[in-house]
């Protein structure tokens, strides 16, 4: 039995086989819509979501299998002080896989050292979102065409935004990937993530707090939202949530196939004026992300 807690659990001959998968579910969907007849997946939302949540349920039903679980902490007997280990002991009696998103970083990794079954990570704290990972990768596979040979710019809050954390650590398994990191000198990628990651793997990489500067360079541009829920202090959070607005004029000296990827929910990230443009890929996204958790459920299933 595996879990899913962290994108380097899975190889790199892991992941390119899950990306396989997905795209052999999107042009054969009715082959694998009663692969996990019988199954049941239980989502434990200790923290609010709409997709991940949503297209966890959504994949689930699509294989033929049943969804049990909750969307607040409050709904569940955490609320009277149970711990997440007793939880997924618990879940573990009723379902046969489970995707768990929680505020504290390592909450599903304690879940999965106790739980009898397999737990998927669907985002614990500033951590790991390795799901959303496999969703990037999935996009940039099928807007590019490839995982190699190309440059990327991360933009916004860098520091708390485990959407990437987690897709920097993915793309190290992959040849020729520039990347920029654009923040305020705030939000900036973690140290860890340097040295443990970028430095370690050799992976060129700049730091600028100007977007449009970079901008003829990128052949990805990810946006990510500064996140109110990470900060300590609210006068900090309003003070940077505006840093960096996409806007059509923005985008004039970009490439003409460059991709606008965000894991979403945007506040004001992206101006609505973008979601025309064919460059706007996060909806893309968004879709992607049931296609790639049916085929990571099929596997921790063991389903053939």
């Amino acid at each position: 039995m595996r879990s899913l807690i962290d994108i380097n659990d899975l190889t790199k001959e892991e992941i390119d086989e899950l990306l396989d998968k997905a795209e052999d579910i999107i042009a054969n969907p009715e082959k694998y819509s009663q692969k996990c007849k019988g199954k049941k997946l239980a989502t434990l939302f200790f923290e609010p979501s709409t997709r991940t949540r949503l297209s966890f349920e959504a994949a689930m039903y699509e294989l033929g299998g049943n969804v049990l679980g909750f969307s607040e902490s409050a709904s569940s007997s955490s609320a009277k002080g149970e711990s997440v280990a007793d939880t997924a002991v618990t879940v573990s009696c009723y379902a046969d896989i489970i995707a768990m998103r929680h505020p504290k970083e390592g909450a599903p990794l304690v879940a999965s050292m106790k739980a009898s079954i397999p737990v998927i990570n669907a985002g614990d704290g500033g951590h790991n979102h390795p799901t959303q990972t496999l969703t990037d990768l999935l996009t940039i596979k099928r807007e590019k065409g490839r995982l190699n040979n190309f440059c990327i710019g991360f933009c916004g809050d860098l520091k708390f935004g485990r959407t990437v954390h987690s897709l920097i650590n993915a793309l190290t398994r992959y040849e020729n990937i520039k990347i920029y990191l654009i923040s305020p000198s705030e939000l900036v990628i973690p140290e860890y993530i340097k040295d443990e990651v970028l430095d370690r793997y050799n992976i060129e990489y700049h730091e600028t707090t100007a977007l449009e500067s970079v901008m003829p360079e990128l052949d990805i541009l990810y946006m990510t939202r500064v996140q109110r829920e990470r900060f300590f202090n609210e006068a900090d959070y309003i003070r940077l949530k505006d840093s960096y607005v996409l806007t059509p004029n923005k985008l004039t000296s970009a490439k003409k196939d460059l991709a606008i990827m965000h894991p979403l929910p945007r506040v004001n990230e992206i101006s609505t004026a973008i979601d025309d443009d064919p460059r706007a890929c996060y909806f893309k996204q968004v879709l992607n992300g049931k296609y790639i958790r049916m085929a990571l459920i099929l596997k921790l299933l063991e389903v053939e």
